[in-house]
């Protein structure tokens, strides 16, 4: 298994593993090409800027055939079909209007899916032990979710006739199944790739960036106290770089947390200041000003770059406003920037029409950008509305940008913000003020 694999290097090291556990029925195979064509089709492969994409369906697949070796539950060669047909099929929701899969429209589409259903028949699959498997990894197993979950599974168990020895059994290779999701999208490559998936999976669910390693170490933290065996037994199937993966994965983002918590107690005991500042010329024509600015660019999610094939052109752009976040004072070190410019300049979206688009009175801010840790201190609040003044300045009359659903119709209010174009699953939406 590679580092960073792709959806074809999945595929077959998918289809080495299933020929070293008995899976070598043509059925299995052509379940396995028919999701991966489906999902490619349906805009959620490789391109999809999103945590439950094509690879993440094939990581977890791949998983959970390692994790039939574990001792916590002993999965027998005949119900290991079951857990790649589970793993596989777990986020089967091809018409998604969110990122994160809701396991019922899961089990609804695969239930209308002529193609699946017979190729589950040819198999020897019951559909309800599959039903029973993906509802088991719906995340968090507590609260309203989890009493749910268990109503329908009951009434999968009914329709089935298994006994209560099958029934806690298939329930055990659930849990497994949940548990090797988890693990999967963080054991699969290096640090780098694991940021980026927590990336993926905030933006794909409108979390807000300050949010996002408080609620991955929180993930890990759970996954470690409420399944504590289960994870252990896990990552032990897992070859040896691959638990080395996922620790580091653990173990760095503490250590992030730490620093932003240490960031907000500086901020909030008035050790550190955040001060917005507009750059001079000369400052923004600084090959080691513009290295640092890209450098932080870099760390928001891809869709979320716009300009980044002209990013040091667009600097020293004389149409462009931009503003630093500085620490303490207007030369202490940069820790964030807004920047932007006229909205003839940029490709938004190919399916974003915009009335004002051609009329030069429209000025487009692109998504703010602060570095991890600086998140959540109004740094960003800041920084915009020292480019909107900016933006007066020049005479524009109306600002658009993108921002999370719920930050819009808060703005609805305090600024007559209006929706111009909803995006889904993201809810990053398109949205226009007047200056």
């Amino acid at each position: 298994m590679q580092q960073i694999a792709g959806t074809q290097s999945l595929r077959d090291d998918i289809l080495d593993l299933m020929a070293r556990k008995g899976l070598d029925d043509k059925c299995y195979t052509e379940m396995l090409d028919y999701t991966i064509n489906l999902f490619e089709t349906r805009g959620l492969g490789k391109r999809y800027y999103g945590y439950h994409n094509i690879n993440h369906e094939l990581e977890v697949t791949y998983v959970s055939l390692l994790s039939t070796e574990q001792n916590e539950v002993r999965i027998n060669e005949e119900d290991i079909k079951y857990m790649y047909v589970a793993a596989l099929l777990h986020d089967f929701d091809p018409q998604k209007n969110v990122d994160k899969p809701h396991e019922a429209s899961v089990i609804r589409f695969i239930g209308v899916d002529e193609r699946l259903q017979e190729l589950m028949q040819a198999a020897g699959i019951d559909f309800e032990i599959i039903k029973v498997m993906i509802l088991r990894t719906g995340y968090p197993w507590r609260g309203e979710l989890k009493s749910n979950a268990e109503k329908q599974i009951m009434r999968c168990f009914e329709k089935s006739n298994l006994t209560e020895d099958r029934r806690r059994y298939v329930m055990d290779m659930g849990m497994c199944l949940s548990v090797a999701d988890r693990i999967s999208g963080y054991a699969m490559g290096d640090f780098t790739r694991s940021m980026e998936r927590a990336k993926m999976n905030a933006h794909a669910n409108a979390m807000r960036p300050s949010l996002i390693v408080r609620n991955t170490v929180a993930y890990f933290e759970e996954l470690f106290d409420t399944e504590k065996r289960m994870t252990k037994a896990v990552l032990r199937c897992l070859p040896k770089a691959m638990r080395e993966n996922f620790f580091n994965a653990v173990l760095s983002f503490m250590k992030i947390r730490e620093q932003e918590i240490l960031i907000q107690a500086d901020h909030t005991y008035e050790n550190l200041k955040l001060v917005p500042t507009i750059e001079m010329m000369s400052t923004r024509r600084d090959p080691n000003f513009i290295k640092t600015l890209y450098d932080i660019f870099k760390e928001i999610p891809t869709p979320l770059q716009f300009e980044k094939d002209r990013f040091g052109e667009s600097v020293m752009d004389s149409r462009t406003i931009l503003n630093t976040l500085r620490l303490n004072d207007k030369n202490g070190v940069i820790v964030g920037f807004a920047k932007g410019g006229p909205l003839e300049r940029y490709q938004i979206r190919e399916d974003i029409t915009d009335e004002n688009r051609g009329r030069g009175n429209t000025v487009f801010l692109e998504p703010l950008v602060l570095k991890m840790g600086y998140w959540g201190l109004r740094g960003g609040s800041e920084m915009r509305h020292l480019f909107i003044m900016q933006a007066h300045s020049k005479k524009y009359q109306y600002l658009t940008s993108f921002a999370l659903r719920d930050v819009i119709r808060a703005r609805m209010e305090k600024e007559n913000a209006e929706f111009v174009r909803y995006c889904d699953p993201e809810r990053w939406d398109y949205y226009r003020v007047r200056v």
